[in-house]
């Protein structure tokens, strides 16, 4: 989709992760190994580096963005809070929390085999391989995940989520729209310049022009447009999220009166002509399941703000602060 705005496009790059995890923060597994500690933490509790390297192994399967920080201390020792905060909150998981995320451990294990087996029979194994993590090293990383996740959303209650939906419906960030656009670029696809600024705000203003005398929009659409994702479609795109798209396009999907041609909208594409033809918001009924999910992420978030520092986490591997560096070290 053209149009789409570039933070949307990473998310949707990461949809796996979402479909496996639907959560911001990820946790870690205990595994047998090395007994070298690289953290410890109130009461005796520790991470071994053998647990710590399967905890970072599994979770660049998922966000393998994170491998350009590897090493990066301050970024490990927050991994390693992350780990702390989801054992912990594991533990305090009951049966039925277990029962439910081992339930849906098995089925988005299948859907991760299914979409690697489609990539080629050995996709899945390669990718383990180089992670330096077994199936069963995944499979438990995201049981571990489900059990926390699962435990928090049996806690939320109704009068939550619908507190949680009023404060999105006020932001809205829950509406649908159906929009028609004309759009008049400045570069092609390939970044190469079509046209100066002032040339390309001449052409938007002279189709809207054409619509305000009662021009088909399909048919401008056809003749002016440079979106390919539209343009032989009458410019429109129907029930969309409006949080997909940049800016300045999304604020008037949001807020321009319905069935009005707009004057020309300037977005990093060009200009662009639009008209929105419907727009409603999701329902509470619809969205039940995803905002049990956000409530229960902000839980998990407020324990790991609130009450995981109390655990007295210590990063052995972390650079020292200046209070800490020896007394030897020279004075700037």
């Amino acid at each position: 989709m053209l149009l789409i705005n570039k933070r949307y496009a990473r998310r949707l790059a990461l949809g796996l992760i979402a479909l496996v995890l639907a959560m911001t923060v990820l946790g870690g597994c205990a595994k047998k190994g090395s007994k070298t500690a690289v953290a410890t933490y109130k009461d005796g509790g520790k991470v071994t580096q053998a647990e710590f390297d399967k905890y970072i192994g599994a979770t660049k399967f998922f966000y393998p963005m994170y491998a350009q920080y590897e090493g990066d201390p301050a970024f490990e020792e927050h991994m390693v809070k992350q780990l702390v905060a989801f054992r912990l909150l594991g533990a305090r998981a009951d049966e039925a929390a277990k029962k439910d995320a081992g339930t849906k451990t098995k089925d988005q294990m299948t859907q991760i085999k299914d979409y690697f087996n489609q990539q080629g029979k050995d996709a899945l194994k390669t990718q383990l391989k180089e992670l330096k993590v077994t199936e069963k090293d995944l499979e438990d990383y995201v049981l571990q995940s489900l059990t926390v996740l699962s435990s928090a959303e049996l806690k939320v209650t109704d009068d939550q989520m619908k507190a949680s939906y009023e404060e999105k419906v006020k932001n809205k960030e829950l509406e649908i729209t159906t929009v028609s656009h004309i759009l008049v670029m400045l570069q092609d696809e390939t970044g190469k310049d079509i046209r100066k600024k002032e040339d390309a705000l001449k052409r938007a203003q002279e189709v809207k022009d054409k619509l305000d005398k009662g021009g088909d929009f399909a048919a401008l659409a056809k003749e002016y447009s440079d979106d390919p994702g539209s343009k032989d479609n009458g410019g429109k795109y129907e029930d969309a999220d409006p949080n997909q798209w940049v800016d300045n396009f999304k604020n008037a999907a949001l807020n321009l009166p319905l069935n009005k041609i707009s004057d020309p909208i300037e977005t990093e594409y060009g200009y662009h002509v639009m008209r929105v033809d419907a727009r409603k918001t999701k329902t509470f009924d619809e969205l039940k399941v995803e905002l049990k999910s956000v409530v229960a992420e902000s839980q998990i978030t407020d324990f790991m703000e609130k009450e995981l520092p109390s655990y007295d986490i210590k990063y052995l591997k972390a650079t020292p602060t200046p209070s800490e560096t020896p007394s030897a070290s020279p004075a700037k």
